[in-house]
């Protein structure tokens, strides 16, 4: 069974220090919340989570082994979706879905992204560029990647951010079916959102 774990992290931004001696342990189904006021590192976890940074102290291992020496073998079980979403104007949202999959390793063709798009409730919409997209329409061609990506670990900064109580369940419902068949979830937002998992966990930062 894959486990995530951090030991002893410490974040240090400049000459500030965010956060010191954070531990946790994530296994299949499991679900962890990381909440904690802004400024307090939340985002900053979340990328070494990712290995786009590294703490200035402690460990993340995935499966026992510290990431920074698994390569792919971490990040081709990974998925890490930002608040920001990274969704180009020009593009379509298909061509968004498609190249930001293939930029995840996962190349997608047309109806599998067209199918993805449709199941976000963005059917029509599919071949519009995403400049004329309303914010929560553009967050759901970033979450749509959720649906074509084949990872276990999900990574996710402010998922429900910019979405509709439609949306939100329907995300609901895709988080819990994805523990169900025993993914993994980190995850900030700073809405409530109750999610069905094997074993849940909130991790404060101060």
């Amino acid at each position: 069974m894959p486990t995530l774990e951090g030991n002893q992290l410490e974040c240090v931004r400049g000459d500030r220090r965010l956060f010191r001696d954070v531990n946790f342990s994530l296994e299949a189904g499991g679900l962890m919340q990381v909440q904690g006021p802004n400024g307090s590192g939340k985002t900053s976890l979340l990328r070494m989570l990712c290995g786009l940074a590294a703490p200035a102290h402690g460990e993340i291992r995935w499966n026992g082994t510290e990431i920074r020496t698994l390569g792919s073998d971490y990040y081709g079980a990974m998925s890490y979706l930002g608040h920001l979403g990274g969704v180009k104007d020009d593009l379509t949202a298909i061509e968004n879905l498609r190249i930001s999959s293939a930029l995840g390793g996962v190349e997608i063709d047309e109806r599998k992204a067209h199918d993805a798009l449709q199941h976000m409730g963005l059917g029509g919409r599919e071949l519009l560029p995403a400049k004329v997209l309303s914010q929560g329409q553009r967050r759901r061609v970033t979450l749509a990647r959720l649906l074509v990506c084949g990872t276990v670990l999900w990574i996710l900064d402010e998922p429900l951010t910019a979405l509709d109580t439609t949306a939100v369940k329907l995300m609901q419902g895709l988080m819990e079916q994805h523990l169900e068949h025993g993914g993994m979830i980190v995850m900030t937002t700073h809405q409530e959102i109750e999610i069905a998992a094997l074993t849940t966990q909130r991790l404060q930062l101060a």
